[in-house]
């Protein structure tokens, strides 16, 4: 095998292969802006990850960053501890961190938080997994522990990507690093799959047409790498295509103690180098200890300043404003003067669909799972995939000296609205009457301590779903969303407004997507400043033109 196929995949594109990870740690840094600048105000429209990483790289380079913040520090990064505990916590948020995800790690390892392997289905780290489906129970520690049709299924998943998607050669571009080639083979694809669905790439191929409808279902049902994806069949093939190609799906991590503490150490983080402002300084300083009050208005007076209104009624002025709050509350908890957006950009932020999810975590007191059966020598429960309410079952051992934690229930779309307008008490009592049926033998009640923690996001007025699941068509409105950063030809009532976030990048559920968009701000703040970068570390505005994302027609 060549060294060049040994490189590992890295999200590089495929949509804009902009190698980010090398920008932000490059030796001659981001860039400047000129010392007349220094001191700008920036707004910061929440504090999840693209609005703490744009923060912290905006104070880098002498900008003042404002911080607001209508709900919980964090944004869907929301680690939350089970009373009277430490570091024993329910992921509420993203829980899963692939390794590819370098950006993200980047940051990751410069505050110094650990990571482990996360219990995935049919991994090490999980141990143990169970399938249940239509009442047959199977239990397996890797994939040829399953019956032949889940062999079937994984075969003709591989061959489908290949036959429509050209995927070990796109693959191998992005290990490579090799924007033309991935260009060559990614633009056509858009054209030819952003009107349709993962369904239709599924019942389309060759390879599932040799095969049977329960083939079809057991994908849907079980999936692969994390579990089942029947909920993302309407989506279009794109999404899915860049979680594949992109590796999101494979050897992801869980942050130990919690992912919510890289947002809060970043925070508090005093940078190694820094423009204009004395040494000591750190976000949370700059923010007189704690974000702003969450934002009611957005507007500009006479002069064509921007101007931000929070919910107490303090009106303050800005040089730029970055939003990274989910872009329905532009219109459902923003007063947004209309002329800060074009309107076509109006239709794809309104137009973003997004989907709900639901998860339910119990405390218990110890990793009773990895017990044996003594009839059997199993472990008397494992990672469970299932058809039943509960869909997903994910187990952590915090080990010997804290207690454990079940993720009794992780769905989404219809099996998440069945959780909404129940309370936590009745969704524990549901899921673990499922898993009974699953674990005659085991009382998992018997082992729970303290109170359940559950969600629903899309029920949180500040997120109105959990991330957004682009539909057939909207690779368009992606477009709009994603190149907004590029304000050269915008006219002037438009300029000095930006967007960052997972739900505007090309990878959304993905922290890789926040942080990406979130450096593409930056680079956009940058310039409106003034600024500019290094010659020997062009920034993603630099390249654009050239590596951008194909334009289809209108």
């Amino acid at each position: 095998m060549s060294n060049a196929s040994q490189k590992p995949v890295t999200a590089f594109g495929p949509d804009f292969p902009f190698a980010y990870d090398d920008w932000i740690s490059h030796s001659a840094g981001l860039g400047q802006i000129p010392a007349a600048r220094h001191g700008a105000k920036v707004a910061i429209i929440g504090s999840g990850a693209a609005g703490m990483i744009a923060g912290y790289e905006l104070m880098r380079l002498g900008v003042k960053p404002i911080v607001y913040e209508s709900g919980q520090f964090g944004g869907r990064l929301r680690s939350q501890p089970f009373e009277g505990t430490e570091g024993v916590i329910a992921e509420l948020g993203g829980m899963r961190f692939p390794v590819s995800s370098t950006g993200f790690y980047h940051y990751v390892d410069k505050v110094g938080v650990k990571s482990e392997p996360f219990p995935n289905p049919l991994t090490a780290a999980a141990g143990s997994t169970v399938i249940d489906l239509e009442g047959e129970t199977l239990y397996a520690e890797t994939l040829d522990d399953l019956p032949k049709i889940y062999h079937e299924v994984a075969q003709a998943y591989h061959e489908a990507l290949e036959e429509s998607a050209q995927f070990s050669a796109l693959k191998q571009a992005i290990r490579d690093r090799d924007p033309e080639r991935i260009k060559a083979i990614w633009n056509p694809i858009v054209r030819d799959w952003d009107e349709r669905t993962f369904y239709d790439f599924i019942v389309a191929s060759k390879a599932f047409q040799k095969l049977s409808f329960r083939h079809r279902e057991v994908f849907g049902q079980v999936g692969f790498g994390t579990g089942g994806w029947d909920s993302d069949f309407p989506n279009s093939m794109l999404e899915i295509l860049r979680v594949n190609v992109n590796e999101f799906d494979d050897n992801q991590r869980y942050m130990v103690g919690g992912v919510e503490q890289v947002l809060h150490k970043l925070w508090q983080r005093v940078p190694e180098t820094m423009a204009h402002w004395p040494e000591g300084i750190t976000l949370k300083i700059l923010n007189g200890g704690a974000p702003r009050p969450g934002v009611t208005k957005i507007s500009r007076n006479e002069a064509g300043e921007l101007l931000i209104t929070d919910r107490w009624g303090k009106v303050e002025t800005y040089d730029a404003v970055l939003v990274t709050c989910q872009s329905h509350l532009l219109t459902t908890a923003m007063d947004t003067d209309e002329s800060l957006f074009d309107q076509k950009l109006w239709m794809a932020l309104d137009r973003t669909r997004f989907m709900q999810s639901s998860k339910t975590f119990v405390m218990v007191d110890r990793a009773f799972w990895k017990d044996k059966d003594p009839e059997t020598g199993r472990d008397v429960m494992s990672m469970t995939l299932t058809d039943r309410m509960t869909r997903g079952t994910y187990l952590f051992d915090n080990g010997p000296d804290k207690p454990s934690v079940i993720c009794l229930t992780y769905s989404w779309m219809t099996d998440a609205l069945k959780m909404l307008p129940l309370p936590v008490d009745q969704r524990v009592k549901l899921a673990l009457s499922a898993l009974s049926k699953i674990y005659p033998k085991v009382n998992i009640a018997d082992h729970i301590m303290g109170d359940p923690i559950t969600v629903s996001w899309e029920s949180d007025p500040n997120f109105l779903g959990a991330f957004k699941g682009a539909l057939p068509g909207h690779y368009r409105y992606n477009l709009r969303m994603y190149s907004h950063f590029m304000q050269q030809s915008f006219p002037q009532e438009q300029r000095g407004i930006f967007m960052a976030g997972d739900g505007v990048s090309w990878t959304p559920a993905w922290v890789e997507g926040a942080v990406q968009t979130s450096l593409n701000a930056v680079w956009g703040i940058m310039t409106h400043l003034g600024g500019t970068t290094h010659p020997e570390n062009p920034g993603p505005g630099d390249v654009y033109d050239t590596l951008g994302p194909v334009d289809l027609p209108e």
